[in-house]
C-alpha cells in the first residue's frame, strides 16, 4: 500500500518541544521503512490486506514488549496502511467512563483508536471497552438508584490498538478481546546499525560504519535508545566541527554520557550494585531496590529490568531479584564479594 500520514487526533498534549518534533520526523511512515520485527510486520501486512479485501475493520490488536521497541510507531503505521484516522490516548489519562465514551462516540467507520499503556486503564473504563470491542456497542447508564436505566448506543466498526509494557497486568477479559496479539522483541545489533545509519542521514550527519556498530552495540537492543544516543553523539560531532560521526567521537561521547560497552548506564549499575553490595547479591524485593536507589519500582520493572534479565545480569525468583555471575564479572567484582 502507498505510504502516507493518517489524520491524527490526539487526546494528549504534544508539547514535547523540538526533540519530540525530531523524533516524529524520524518515525517510519509505513511498513516498507520499518526496520526489524520481521515476523510481526509480515503478519500485520497479511492481516491488514485480508481486512481491506473483506471491507471489514482490522481485528483489535495488542502490542506488548519493553519500552522503545516501536509499539507506538506500529500503531501509526497500521492506521496509515488502513487509510484510517488515528485517535491516540494514554491509559492513565482515561480517568472516567465518560472520557472513553466521548472518544468512542466520535469514531468514524474503520477508525483506529490507540491506547498506550492500556494496562493502566481504570477497571471502570476497562469494562466499557468490553462491549465496545466485542459488539461495537456502548452501554450508558442514565440516572441513579432504582430509576436508573441503561441506553445502548451503536458504534461504527473500529480497531482498538493497545500497547503495553506489562501484558501480565491486563485482565483476562480484556486480553481475550484482542484478536491479534503481538509481542515485540529486542533488536539485533545489525538491525540497530541500519537504523543508526538511516537516522544519521535524516539528521544530516552521516555515520561511519564503525561508529554505527559501536552505537548499535551500546543501545540495549532498543531503537529509541539508539536514536537518542545518535542525537547526543551528533551534538559532540557538531561541536567538534566534524561533518561525519566517526568511531573516536562516538566512544568519547558515550563515555561522557556514562554508557558502557554493554549499554549499561548509571542507573543500571546502581540497580546491580544495590543488589550485590547492600543485599549480598539477593534475593531482594523490587520495592526494596526501588527505595534504596530512589526510583519507582514500576520504572525499574519496565525500563531497566527487561534488558538486565535479557543479558543475564539478574534473575527473578519467588523471593526476589538475584544478581547473576554476569553482573559480578561486568562490574569487576568477585562473586563472593559482600558489601557489608
Amino acid at each position: 500500500m502507498e505510504e502516507f500520514e493518517p489524520r491524527i487526533v490526539s487526546q494528549e498534549n504534544e508539547t514535547g518541544g523540538m526533540e519530540s518534533v525530531v523524533e516524529r520526523a524520524m518515525r517510519p511512515k509505513g511498513f516498507n521503512s520499518f526496520v526489524g520485527q520481521t515476523k510481526i510486520i509480515d503478519n500485520l501486512k497479511l492481516f491488514i490486506k485480508a481486512a481491506v479485501q473483506r471491507k471489514e475493520s482490522l481485528d483489535h490488536t495488542l502490542f506488548s514488549g519493553p519500552p522503545g521497541l516501536g509499539k507506538t510507531t506500529l500503531a501509526h503505521i497500521v492506521a496509515a496502511e488502513l487509510g484510517s484516522n488515528l485517535y491516540t490516548v494514554s491509559g492513565p489519562a482515561l480517568d472516567k467512563k465518560g472520557d472513553l465514551a466521548s472518544i468512542l462516540t466520535n469514531l468514524q467507520p474503520f477508525d483506529v483508536l490507540f491506547i498506550d499503556e492500556i494496562h493502566r486503564c481504570p477497571i471502570s473504563v476497562e469494562e466499557v471497552l468490553y462491549s465496545a470491542m466485542e459488539d461495537y456497542k456502548l452501554d450508558i447508564v442514565l440516572g441513579q438508584g432504582p430509576g436508573a436505566r441503561t441506553v445502548q448506543i451503536d458504534l461504527p466498526p473500529f480497531t482498538l490498538v493497545g500497547a503495553t509494557t506489562r501484558a501480565g497486568l491486563l485482565s483476562r477479559p480484556l486480553r481475550d478481546r484482542f484478536g491479534i496479539r503481538l509481542n515485540l522483541e529486542f533488536y539485533t545489533p545489525k538491525e540497530l546499525k541500519s537504523l543508526v545509519v538511516d537516522g544519521g542521514h535524516r539528521l544530516g550527519m552521516p555515520v561511519a560504519d564503525a561508529a554505527a556498530e559501536e552505537l548499535s552495540s551500546r543501545s540495549r537492543g532498543t531503537p529509541r535508545i539508539a536514536l537518542r544516543l545518535l542525537r547526543r553523539v551528533r551534538d559532540f560531532a557538531e561541536v567538534a566541527g566534524l561533518k561525519k560521526i566517526n568511531l573516536e567521537i562516538t566512544r568519547n561521547a558515550l563515555e561522557r554520557l556514562g554508557v558502557d560497552e554493554r549499554g549499561l548506564d548509571t542507573m543500571d549499575k546502581r540497580v546491580l550494585l544495590t543488589i550485590i553490595k547492600h543485599f549480598d547479591g539477593g534475593p531482594v524485593g523490587i520495592d526494596t531496590i526501588a527505595s534504596s536507589i530512589g526510583e519507582e519500582s514500576q520504572t525499574i520493572e519496565d525500563v531497566y529490568e527487561p534488558f538486565l534479565l535479557q543479558e543475564g545480569f539478574i534473575q527473578r525468583t519467588p523471593k526476589g531479584r538475584v544478581a547473576c555471575r554476569g553482573a559480578y564479572e561486568h562490574l569487576g567484582l568477585d562473586q563472593n564479594y559482600s558489601g557489608n
